[in-house]
């Protein structure tokens, strides 16, 4: 009941949010949100499969070259939404087919190798805007909702963090989470009692990957434009990175972890051009002190079971 009253209180202060605050804070805050979805995407494959993936960028970016083009040509829900869903939900399905054979640090190479050829084909066609991506993209109105207006777009934004989130933490919770668990504790043994490992793991890819891909949607539509970088194995790095300070294997943790790393990149680099050098030793204390994140932390400082 504690967990829920606090949450509730962050999720109403972020819906009201923009009332007290400037363009910056609040499009920082915005920023935050898209990043804790995809984090939150790939915690699920990371902290609940145990499948590390270097190329989770390619459902960001295919999720939000398709927003732009579809946005660009015929705005609507089906456009800013669905579309790019199916598109980063059939490009996972496709990409899981031929991942989940291999597992340790061939999966994350062969991730990475999918990834990077994303990066290549958005880099060279013409059609893609190439290097310069796609720009400015409209934001579309959404179930009759215009949401050019910010306050509308930013509870928008909220309200599809929140569904992603329950979505999310009722996989988990579900008997189908539970084995995602036990594979990754002991896939050999979930395979002996029957189990069909491949077929969780494959469906489990595709759940990942279709949420980073409205998470992709939802940043083309926050920034107005999309470039090949989204595809860079740099992405998902950032959103590891985001895991692993949260915590891995706690959804709300993806999102404290996204938050702490925007906001000491932003800090930290209005002041110094070394930022990267900053963080990095922070990430390193981090894993050092506290190797289950910040909620890791949390629960050994006030004794809850972790």
């Amino acid at each position: 009941m504690a967990r829920l009253v606090a949450w509730l209180v962050l999720f109403g202060s972020a819906a009201v949010f923009p009332l007290f605050s400037g363009n910056y804070p609040v499009k920082l805050l915005q920023e935050i949100l898209i990043w804790g979805i995809f984090a939150m995407s790939l915690d699920l494959l990371m902290g609940y499969a145990g499948m590390v993936s270097f190329g989770h960028s390619a459902f960001f970016g295919v999720g939000g070259y398709v927003a732009a083009l579809a946005l660009t040509h015929s705005p609507g829900t089906l456009s800013a939404l669905l579309l790019p869903a199916l598109a980063a939900g059939l490009a996972a399905l496709i990409i899981g087919v031929f991942s989940i054979r291999v597992s340790g640090v061939y999966f994350i190479m062969l991730t990475l190798a999918f990834s990077q050829m994303f990066y290549a084909v958005t880099f060279q066609a013409a059609w893609l805007g190439a290097e310069d991506g796609i720009v400015g993209v409209p934001r579309a109105p959404v179930l009759g909702i215009d949401l050019a207006q910010p306050m509308r777009f930013h509870l928008y934004l909220l309200g599809l963090v929140a569904l992603a989130a329950l979505l999310l933490r009722r996989v988990v919770r579900s008997p189908f989470g539970h084995v995602l668990r036990g594979i990754h504790e002991n896939e050999g043994r979930m395979q002996a009692v029957g189990y069909a490992v491949n077929r969780y793991k494959l469906l489990a890819f595709v759940i990942a990957g279709t949420v980073a891909g409205v998470a992709g949607a939802l940043y083309t539509q926050l920034v107005g434009s999309i470039t090949p970088d989204a595809f860079l194995w740099t992405t998902s790095g950032e959103a590891l990175l985001m895991v692993i300070i949260g915590g891995t294997g706690t959804l709300g943790g993806s999102m404290l972890g996204a938050a702490a790393f925007i906001l000491l990149q932003t800090l930290v680099s209005s002041y110094t051009e070394r930022w990267m050098l900053i963080l990095g030793l922070t990430f390193i204390l981090l894993v050092l002190f506290a190797p289950g994140g910040i909620v890791g932390a949390l629960r050994g400082r006030v004794g809850l079971r972790a």
